[in-house]
């Protein structure tokens, strides 16, 4: 959009999460997922040697950054974080920046710009500029929401039944480590209490690449004293049992908390969102020996069961992860720490579809998701509290709104990771393809208000989704075409198809799986704005009993071409409902009656109907 950018980074590698550790993207329906956001899962694919790909090694998601600052000739300033920020009226007139730990600078930095874009994780800017926040979880009174302050529930949670004290049975013995002593407020009520941080941890199994997990520094065996209590009430037949084991590309693995006692570090996080950078670093630091402890305690104690020991030790750190840092991620997963109190907070309604915004700049669609805030004793038995994970609602907008501040307290900033939410609506907005997204939708709202000369506040929001449709790759490319079977406009259908909710593209799918021999076939209208060459897929959800061949027939330019797909094998991937499949190329010219139609000729099962894409091949 031909402004000058200087992007700063704290550390010393780019990406976030997203290179550093969590390559098992979760994205809740493929659909929310648009512009650069896509591109890079696309970029992934290609690696991969596919379309699309959601699931990849850190280093390669780093490498693919590190490939869209190069094309762009984007100045990175690692190294660096804020120290302050001065205003002129209600604009931020520069920032001051000082070497952050283990940087190879020596000098303070003074940035002045015209526009400002918070991406941290943790919102500094957005609190040095002055602009009102919030941490921890709302009570559900303030917003009228049901999931959001204390809620104790039964995922992620301990069995009855274990004991929370060093000498089984005696409470004047003490806690076990990790247990809080607070008692149990009332359901629904707020805190300050942040939901639980960890590391996404990226091992491997391959003997050639594996450096052997040893026992850390700081180690104390008594910090896993639950896991053994826990494996008595119930025993892991597997690591799985322990922790959401997801492999990855490469023999690697992508590890995630999973159960009552995992990676979360419960607890032990409270200061992190407003502690200086000193007291951050040495919070950082205990999850991460906690974590190593962790993983040298299920394969080194003898009190382990044998054969999670022996599955333990199959797996090490990654020789080629994090060469610059031990083999480890530097980025813990700060989950949620700020929240901005913005121009419109995003809720659960938002989350659920009871209200809807019409200045939407992205698109949500994962489960609304906390981790476990506490861990207490209730009742004489430890318990986890916090754990949320509710879902089934389809994609829903994101307020432009929420993305800037009161307009009396910022006229400059965005702020598209700390946005303005509640806890519960946080938690499903929270996720690494959203924000690249709100990412996208951010800069573009920063150009147009430095070309019109006004406060993002005042920023249409149309403006910024017509650009987003027309350029969305931001480099003039022709977007691609996506019709989706709820595109009532351009979709017909012939016959009685099923509209189903789950397993889809976008709000629903059409489904055949009618024994009848009669003739179903669904029509999308593909107009084409740019003659030439477009490769064409479909997508095709998981489903029980899917047919071995698809039906299509292809309208160009007059010229009907009829195949049939094999998607009766498809091989899903990762968190998400389907995959596109090539169904090959096609001459498509402007104006024409161009269409496509998925029909049941030839049906031995299941035939869905969810959404085709037409993608231009470049100068052709």
């Amino acid at each position: 959009m031909h402004k000058t950018v200087l992007l700063i980074e704290p550390g010393h590698h780019l990406g976030g999460l997203s290179s550093g550790g969590l390559g098992y993207t979760d994205i809740g329906n493929k659909y929310a997922i648009k512009g650069l956001s896509l591109d890079f899962y696309r970029r992934v694919g290609r690696h991969y040697g596919k379309f699309e790909q959601w699931i990849f090694e850190p280093h390669v998601a780093e490498d693919i950054f590190k490939q869209y600052i190069h094309d762009a000739n984007i100045k990175v300033l690692y190294g660096y974080h804020i120290i302050n920020a001065t205003k002129q009226g209600t604009d931020i007139e520069a920032i001051s920046l000082e070497p952050s730990a283990h940087s190879r600078a020596l000098l303070l930095r003074t940035i002045r710009a015209k526009m400002f874009i918070d991406c941290s994780y943790e919102g500094d800017l957005m609190a040095q500029a002055g602009v009102s926040y919030t941490v921890g979880r709302e009570a559900n009174s303030l917003y009228n929401e049901t999931y959001n302050g204390i809620q104790l529930r039964d995922k992620h949670q301990f069995p009855d039944g274990v004991d929370p004290y060093k000498t089984p049975g005696n409470p004047s013995s003490g806690l076990l480590w990790g247990i809080s002593n607070e008692p149990l407020g009332q359901q629904g009520d707020g805190d300050k209490k942040v939901q639980s941080y960890n590391y996404r941890i990226c091992l491997t199994n391959d003997p050639a690449n594996r450096i052997p997990i040893t026992r850390p520094l700081r180690y104390d065996s008594t910090r896993y004293e639950l896991l053994l209590r826990l494996l008595e009430k119930k025993p892991a037949g597997d690591l799985w049992g322990i922790l959401k084991f997801d492999l990855l590309p490469g023999h690697k693995t992508d590890i995630n908390n999973n159960g009552a006692f995992s990676t979360d570090m419960i607890g032990m996080n409270y200061d992190y969102p407003e502690a200086g950078y000193g007291s951050r670093q040495k919070i950082a630091q205990a999850h991460m020996y906690y974590t190593k402890g962790l993983l040298y305690f299920i394969g080194h104690d003898e009190r382990m069961p044998s054969h999670l020991r022996t599955l333990m030790l199959e797996w090490g750190y990654p020789k080629d992860e994090y060469t610059d840092n031990d083999h480890w991620t530097p980025q813990m997963y700060v989950r949620e720490a700020r929240r901005m109190k913005g121009a419109y907070i995003m809720t659960q309604a938002n989350c659920e579809g009871k209200t809807t915004v019409k200045d939407g700049v992205g698109l949500a669609a994962y489960t609304m998701d906390s981790h476990n805030c506490q861990r207490i004793v209730t009742n004489g038995m430890v318990k986890n509290e916090g754990d949320v994970q509710i879902g089934g609602f389809p994609p829903y907008p994101i307020s432009y709104l929420s993305l800037v501040p009161k307009k009396e307290e910022c006229g400059n900033l965005l702020v598209p990771v700390c946005l303005s939410a509640s806890h519960i609506a946080y938690g499903s907005i929270r996720m690494e393809p959203v924000f690249m997204e709100l990412g996208q939708s951010s800069a573009i709202a920063a150009a147009m208000a430095i070309d019109h000369h006004s406060s993002i506040q005042e920023v249409d929001a149309a403006h910024i989704r017509e650009n987003l449709r027309n350029d969305p790759l931001a480099d003039g490319s022709t977007p691609e075409i996506i019709v989706d079977n709820d595109d009532t406009a351009q979709v017909t259908m012939e016959g009685d198809w099923t509209r189903e909710k789950r397993d889809c593209y976008g709000f629903s799918r059409l489904t055949d799986e009618h024994k009848d021999q009669a003739f179903r076939q669904v029509r999308f209208n593909t107009p084409i704005t740019a003659s030439g060459t477009y490769t064409l897929y479909i997508y095709v959800p998981k489903v029980q009993h899917p047919s071995s061949t698809t039906a299509i027939a292809v309208s160009d330019g007059g010229k009907i071409t009829a195949a049939s797909i094999p998607t009766g094998k498809l091989q899903v991937e990762g968190q998400t409902s389907g995959e596109w499949v090539k169904c090959g190329q096609y001459q498509l010219e402007k104006g024409k009656d161009n269409y496509v139609e998925i029909s049941n000729k030839g049906a031995d099962g299941a035939v869905i109907a969810d959404a085709v894409l037409l993608i231009k091949t470049p100068g052709r």
